[in-house]
């Protein structure tokens, strides 16, 4: 069955699958109409916003008809809630024991009160005991406070050197001596003034539970869900012409679009770019690694190269990208891999640098360095690199056959998966996290269980040698590339073989990788010099994208900006986006798959 679905993927290179959709770019609009999403939009740790969302989450299981979920929350809801009654309690008694001077009173509230920000309120309270001792010259009395109570507390203080004068207080004749105390207007006063900050406390909750009051509008979550999505399709920047109806709400809304044009052309390195990666979600900033021992970070509105990273001394094979865009990590021929902090895009730093040939041996080298005497001796180049799903651990791959899955906190090889005959081409995680998938020149695909180690299963289907494996968003997928001319599609639940894309070419002694765009299309690399995309369910090319002078390594698509980046041997990057005015493109996918 699957050689019948082989065979006619050939013949189906006639048609260019399904129409593509209307669009228009919406790009400059995006940037101008619409708010970033981050933290500065509302505290999610802030008491009001968590009540608010446990009373929305509770109106959508009521309605929905899940009324024992619903009390079940409130049952879970209410233990908080008393806990904050009793907070408000606590609050008050402090407050009146300040007042009245009565500091064992004091004392015996902040020890067994439920207080939130304790240490703060329980240095300002042991603050205002000391400098009462100290006004009323107690100084042993004073000292004790000072070094019982204070000084375990000394990262509370309002201001730095604020302990440094209460210790000098201690050899003053009056506290108005110290400069942090100039001021200090007496004991009623300053009372007060703690009695005060105590107020502010209440009013900031009692203000929060009466919002609580406020009346709560029908169906909010699901307008709040709609008013999201509707952001969502806003910042994308291509439009549809008619509103677009969202099946799934647990990824932000992309439309499919087939990129058609060239956008923008980065040049600047010296050797041929084997890599790209994004640098952070939304698509701003575009990495590549090339023979010339660089890695560029660029604009990819502008293609200005904003960094160079030098460090390596051979050609960079691959790197990855952390989700945040804050950290790079880069493979290398010289038996390396870097890690960058790459926080200010201007200034990136070499953090880490890890010797592969000395791995199992040793930790990283912290330095910015090469450590004298690497790659003499040792693994080889590395191919791969990438990361696990929560980011832990870096997946290390390459030319002596073994597969490294490295901890970034403890700085050590976790695990070393042997298995395969001839060099590792790529290795990735799923999903999940529970599996390794690597592909190699021994024509296999291999699945290694990431806590055992051990090989759970091999594939032997490709006729060449394995040059990339990538996995869907689901992870119920599985693409590989080989230098058989073929990109194959398998399900990783069954391991059964679906789908195979052809029309590029791929055997030579490159690396060519393919990998998916959403969950319609798959894109890949070629010797021909071109991008190609195909449908992923039909198998037909949809779209050659021609504009490279070399061969094309990889291409990868970001669904934030809507553009495909793809590495060549040219010495450049290219993007390309979907323009709406070019009808050419698919006409000439057209008129080559009926010739």
């Amino acid at each position: 069955m699957d050689e019948q679905k082989d065979a006619s993927s050939n013949s189906s290179n006639s048609s260019t699958g399904p129409a593509t959709p209307r669009f228009h770019s919406h790009h400059s609009e995006t940037t101008r109409l619409c708010t970033q999403v981050n933290a500065e939009l509302f505290d999610a740790t802030n008491p009001r916003i968590h009540r608010d969302i446990i009373r929305i989450i509770a109106q959508y299981l009521d309605a929905q008809g899940y009324t024992s979920t619903k009390v079940t929350l409130y049952d879970e809801a209410n233990v908080k809630q008393q806990q904050e009654n009793n907070y408000i309690s606590d609050v008050v008694r402090l407050r009146a024991a300040i007042l009245d001077g009565e500091w064992d009173e004091a004392d015996r509230i902040c020890a067994s009160a439920y207080l939130k920000d304790k240490k703060h309120i329980l240095y300002s309270v042991y603050k205002q005991q000391y400098l009462e001792l100290i006004d009323d010259n107690e100084s042993q009395k004073a000292f004790t406070t000072l070094t019982k109570h204070l000084k375990p507390l000394e990262s509370q203080q309002a201001f730095q050197g604020e302990f440094r004068d209460l210790c000098y207080l201690l050899t003053t004749k009056a506290i108005q001596d110290a400069p942090a105390f100039r001021n200090w207007d007496g004991i009623a006063s300053s009372r007060e003034k703690l009695a005060e900050y105590l107020q502010n406390i209440l009013e900031y909750e009692i203000v929060g539970r009466e919002n609580e009051q406020q009346l709560l509008r029908p169906n909010r979550l699901v307008t709040l869900l709609r008013q999201a999505v509707a952001y969502q399709i806003e910042s994308c920047q291509y439009h549809a012409e008619s509103i677009p109806l969202v099946s799934s709400l647990l990824s932000d809304y992309a439309p499919v679009v087939v990129p058609n044009t060239e956008q923008r052309a980065f040049v600047g390195h010296l050797g041929n770019v084997k890599c790209t990666e994004y640098v952070g979600a939304h698509g701003n900033f575009v990495a590549s690694g090339s023979s010339d021992n660089t890695i560029r970070i660029w604009d990819t509105e502008s293609s200005e190269c904003l960094a160079t990273l030098r460090g390596h001394t051979s050609r960079i094979w691959d790197i990855c990208v952390d989700r945040m865009g804050t950290t790079l990590i880069s493979a290398s021929g010289d038996c390396t891999v870097k890690i960058w902090d790459i926080h200010d895009l201007h200034k990136p730093q070499c953090t880490a640098t890890i010797p592969t040939s000395r791995l199992d041996s040793s930790a990283s080298s912290n330095t910015t360095n090469v450590s004298a005497g690497v790659g003499q001796g040792g693994g080889g180049d590395i191919y791969s690199v990438s990361l696990t799903p929560l980011e832990s651990h870096i997946i290390m791959a390459g030319y002596d056959r073994t597969i490294r899955l490295y901890d970034r906190v403890t700085g050590r090889v976790v695990q070393t998966l042997h298995g395969h005959d001839l060099s590792v081409a790529q290795a990735v995680a799923n999903p999940l996290g529970n599996l390794i998938i690597s592909g190699s020149k021994d024509q296999t695909i291999r699945f290694w269980d990431t806590i055992s180690g051990t090989c759970v299963k091999s594939l032997r289907s490709h006729l060449g040698e394995v040059t990339s494996v990538a996995t869907s968003d689901s992870g119920m997928l599985l693409l590989s590339s080989s230098k058989d001319n073929s990109n194959r599609l398998w399900d990783l639940r069954s391991l059964k073989r679906l789908r195979r894309y052809k029309g590029h070419q791929n055997t030579s002694k490159n690396f060519i990788r393919s990998d998916f765009i959403g969950d319609s299309l798959v894109v890949g690399g070629s010797e021909d010099g071109m991008v190609y995309i195909w449908d992923r369910e039909s198998t037909s090319v949809v779209q050659r994208l021609d504009g490279h002078k070399g061969i094309v390594y990889e291409a990868k698509w970001n669904p934030k900006r809507g553009i495909l980046c793809s590495a060549s041997d040219d010495w450049t990057l290219k993007t390309w986006w979907f323009d709406p005015a070019n009808t050419t493109a698919a006409a000439a996918v057209a008129a080559s798959g009926s010739s």
